[in-house]
């Protein structure tokens, strides 16, 4: 990934939430053919408790995705994708002064490059569905829980999915949101982002590059 020290999000708290807060991943893998292929999915981070490794990422996909049918572990790549949002050149000060402005368009993005493996536990299996659950239920007023459905059924379910546990070789995270721009500029383009695009204030704080 292009990296301008300005854009640059490297802080491993930052990345964190950053994974947090857009836990749908794209993972990019290579087939022993050589094809590169792209799945799409929740995944769990967890941080390393000390080691090398940043941490690792857990999901699950279905049995029938030939990925499950991988013989040997893998590189992999999953992708975070943050806010964005077109940046008109409308709201710049700048255009009313002299003109001379473009449109962009502002992101904030994490790649975790991975060593995948394939896990086909039935216990470990029930365990991340029960944690992917209570992690997206527990906004609701009313949260549904694993055990709200009979175990049979579950079972039958967890049998039509093989888990996947990526282990983080290497977080790098990108935030491109005006942060280098003057403030007055940030400013308006704050303003835009909530005024006229409908962007809640935590995405059009990150995506104006006010901190």
């Amino acid at each position: 990934m292009y990296q301008p020290n300005q854009f640059r999000l490297d802080d491993p708290g930052a990345l964190k939430q950053a994974i947090d807060q857009a836990p749908f991943a794209t993972l990019v893998t290579q087939s022993e053919k050589g094809e590169l292929n792209a799945d799409h999915l929740p995944l769990l981070f967890e941080a390393a408790d000390g080691g090398s490794s940043p941490g690792t990422l857990r999901g699950h996909i279905a049995r029938a995705n030939p990925l499950a049918s991988a013989c040997v572990d893998r590189q992999a790549l999953a992708i975070f994708h943050g806010p964005q949002a077109y940046i008109t050149p409308s709201w710049y000060p700048a255009k009313r002064e002299h003109g001379k402005v473009v449109p962009t368009w502002n992101y904030q993005v994490v790649h975790a490059h991975c060593q995948l493996r394939l896990i086909d536990d039935p216990d470990w299996l029930k365990a991340l569905v029960t944690e992917l659950t209570n992690r997206f239920e527990r906004d609701r007023e009313t949260p549904w829980a694993v055990n709200d459905a009979p175990a049979g059924f579950i079972d039958r379910m967890c049998r039509a999915i093989i888990g996947i546990e990526l282990t983080i070789e290497r977080l790098e995270g990108k935030r491109k949101a005006s942060q280098h721009k003057p403030m007055e500029e940030r400013e308006a383009i704050l303003r835009g982002l909530r005024d006229e695009s409908g962007y809640d204030d935590a995405d059009s704080l990150c995506l104006s590059g006010i901190d």
